[in-house]
């Protein structure tokens, strides 16, 4: 749409003036209009430097445009039914939260959401600015199998239970408050009490790979480690939780691990990957379901195996991957679930898909 005059910005809602302190008091964006299939959705910014928005993964950034001579900046953005998103405003080389928007994901992102997208229950909505929960049980694990020292974190949701092992732990300590939406899903009766494992990763792509140290490590090292932390954990039903290369990983410990991981929910799963893969020019471009389906073409006996499956309905290329994966998991005789998140991949559209299928897991 063509905004002009003063009251441009009306049909978002907004009063006259913009770059007046009036407009800026009353603004909170982003927000969304109807257009066709899909939604117009404004940006604003106030300032004096040039910027963009940037989004994780689903778009290209889109330069804002400044309303006249004010400190007003502006991006309209057309984007598709039921789509949440995590964004950045870009300014220069540095990156910043949407001060107009009360939904964080922490102190440098924010997330949208079009009307459309289907609510994700017991995820609070926080601010930039807040400081997320932290457990009170902090492991220090080192690891001879990975090398090196990292912190582990541990939360005893509902007083605890089965063990959940969060791979990329450090985002869901501190961008997405998993503690407070773990106690919440416990404490309406969505899910049994658990207890949550953080795990971070210092070298994602060495880590998450289709290798076996991690798990042994997981195995051998940190499940005994949590066991005699003192806190309530039964590690006999373990959970792996995983998202892009985190979801390959557990994926891969299901298939070499069959002892150790028989429970999983996995989200945006890299199920392109090969070897080398991830330094190509096109990472996707390989064989559909790369070694997972490969590996899965010998038909392994998975009958023991319970995994849940979700991909973001928007990333076209990740999902003839993930779909052949899927099919071939449920061909190995595992009980398996499947849904599409309205997102592209992002773990602002990952966090509804982590509660309701790490309760369905552990269904009995």
């Amino acid at each position: 749409m063509e905004l002009t005059g003063e009251a441009a910005f009306a049909a978002f809602g907004l009063p006259e003036g913009p770059g007046t302190d009036a407009f800026w008091a009353a603004a909170r964006t982003p927000v969304s209009v109807p257009d066709g299939d899909g939604w117009t959705t404004l940006f604003l910014r106030r300032g004096s430097e040039a910027a963009s928005v940037g989004f994780e993964s689903w778009s290209a950034p889109v330069p804002l445009r400044r309303w006249g001579g004010t400190d007003c900046w502006y991006a309209e953005v057309r984007m598709p039914a039921r789509l949440r998103v995590t964004y950045q405003f870009l300014v220069g080389d540095e990156a910043y939260a949407d001060p107009c928007n009360p939904a964080g994901a922490g102190g440098d992102r924010s997330v949208a959401a079009t009307p459309d997208a289907p609510p994700q229950p017991h995820w609070p909505r926080v601010g930039p600015d807040d400081v997320l929960p932290l457990p009170r049980t902090r492991l220090r694990w080192a690891s001879e199998r990975l090398g090196g020292r990292r912190t582990v974190r541990v939360h005893e949701a509902g007083g605890g239970g089965p063990v959940v092992l969060l791979l990329d732990g450090d985002d869901w300590l501190y961008l997405h408050p998993a503690v407070t939406a773990f106690d919440s899903a416990v404490a309406d009766g969505d899910m049994p009490p658990v207890t949550l494992v953080f795990l971070p990763a210092k070298d994602r792509a060495a880590e998450f790979g289709c290798r076996p140290a991690l798990w042994e490590a997981v195995r051998d090292e940190l499940l005994p480690l949590v066991a005699g932390s003192g806190v309530r954990a039964d590690p006999d039903r373990l959970v792996v939780a995983g998202q892009s290369l985190g979801g390959l990983s557990a994926l891969y410990a299901a298939l070499e691990f069959p002892g150790l991981v028989s429970r999983v929910a996995c989200q945006s799963p890299s199920a392109w990957w090969t070897p080398g893969a991830a330094e190509s020019a096109d990472p996707l471009g390989g064989p559909v379901g790369g070694v997972l389906a490969e590996r899965l073409r010998g038909r392994p006996d998975l009958s023991g195996l319970r995994v849940a499956f979700d991909v973001g309905e928007h990333e076209t290329r990740m999902l003839p991957h993930c779909g052949l994966v899927e099919s071939l998991t449920a061909e190995a005789g595992a009980t398996v679930r499947v849904s599409r998140s309205a997102s592209d991949h992002d773990r602002a559209g990952w966090r509804h898909a982590l509660l309701r299928d790490v309760a369905w897991a552990l269904a009995r």
